[in-house]
């Protein structure tokens, strides 16, 4: 494994390219519902547009990212990115942080100051974009599924010198904790969760049967995808047909990524509560420079092609597992239901909070991730 420092610079050039696409938009008619309820809210995201044009600063988020020390690892022939920082106490533990779709590494950073500070147990944090997300390269093949970037995660962190370490994700980094844990359950100390990953299917044995609570979440899972989980099907069925558009147009990029910020974090009717308009953009703009969109969605479809988290008989995590649930999450399975498939030790009803937890309520993920491992380490 190689691996060499990096440092993000993005052309004059294509800034004045992206105020320039901004600044000629051909915005659709106003939707005949209010607000966000048939999709992104078009008066919010006019006003977000303004703000991107003439106000956000893409340097300054350069500036923030490379405050970190980043660098690439040449693994399997991939290129990825990483930021990793080493925590400033003498018991500090190894951990790998996996963000999701339509996340990136950037969200992750709210967390740092928490976890690499503080007396007793601190952190050395290794946080990974995705192949296909961010400055990591393109997978440009086929089978680059949750499993298969699991095995990446490994190697990584065996080239850092890790052969004990801990595991946290959400979203997509849910999964491919998962997917490491049950790959790799003896380099894996404890995985943390704050999603339990949506295609999970614990296996059911013969002569059992799921209870009442486990049935009702079922329905209400299927409600779910039937009302908000289009997009997860586009994705994992025709991403290129979507990608022609959003790789084009950086408004339109945004409407698609806005609509799941507004729906699942957790404010009361008004994002930027707990999300900013700089907070928001500089997601987007990532997504925009690196024109990942098209790659990052491709990763539905392989772990569509390649179900990895329906479990067969006998496949269980048995590494100590956490799980945080924010109220405003995507439907949650019930305790009984993750505990056929998961060695759940620890499980936290945080207070606030929805499913860009690292983002929201960094202090609560935080807590609830020093909480669990200060027991693993013991």
């Amino acid at each position: 494994m190689k691996i060499s420092p990096f440092k993000v610079h993005i052309s004059d050039a294509s800034l004045a390219d992206l105020k320039s696409r901004i600044e000629h938009t051909r915005w659709p008619d106003s939707s005949p519902e209010d607000g966000w309820s048939s999709g992104t809210s078009l008066v919010y995201l006019q006003q977000l547009a303004a703000y991107w044009a003439t106000t956000f600063s893409w340097r300054q988020v350069e500036c923030h990212i490379n405050s970190y020390p980043n660098f690439i690892a040449e693994i399997d022939g991939f290129d990825i990115h990483f930021i990793y920082i080493k925590g400033k106490s003498a018991q500090s533990l190894p951990m790998i942080i996996t963000h999701g779709w339509p996340g990136s590494f950037l969200e992750m950073l709210t967390i740092v100051p928490y976890l690499i500070d503080g007396d007793g147990l601190t952190f050395d944090l290794v946080i990974p974009s995705i192949p296909g997300f961010g400055f990591s390269g393109n997978p440009g093949q086929k089978g680059c599924n949750s499993a298969r970037v699991a095995e990446l995660w490994h190697q990584l962190m065996s080239g850092l010198g890790y052969t004990r370490y801990a595991v946290q994700g959400g979203d997509v980094g849910a999964g491919i904790g998962t997917c490491l844990a049950m790959q790799h359950p003896e380099a894996v100390i404890g995985l943390h969760l704050n999603y339990i990953p949506g295609s999970y299917k614990p296996h059911l044995p013969k002569g059992d049967c799921f209870t009442s609570e486990e049935i009702a979440f079922s329905q209400t899972l299927n409600e779910w995808l039937t009302n908000e989980g289009a997009y997860s099907h586009l994705h994992g069925t025709k991403p290129q047909t979507l990608a022609y558009g959003l790789n084009d147009s950086p408004v339109g990029l945004a409407a698609w990524i806005l609509e799941k910020n507004y729906a699942w974090s957790g404010h009361d009717g008004y994002i930027e509560s707990v999300l900013s308009k700089d907070e928001l953009l500089a997601n987007i703009t990532l997504y925009w420079f690196t024109q990942t969109l098209p790659s990052s969605i491709r990763l539905y479809r392989e772990n569509r092609l390649q179900p990895t988290l329906i479990f067969r008989e006998g496949q269980y995590v048995s590494t100590p597992v956490a799980f945080i649930r924010f109220p405003k999450e995507l439907p949650t399975p019930p305790r009984s239901y993750v505990e056929r498939g998961y060695n759940i030790r620890q499980w936290t009803q945080a207070p606030t909070g929805g499913h860009f937890a690292a983002w929201e309520q960094p202090r609560i993920l935080s807590d609830d991730i020093r909480q669990f491992f200060k027991i693993q380490v013991v």
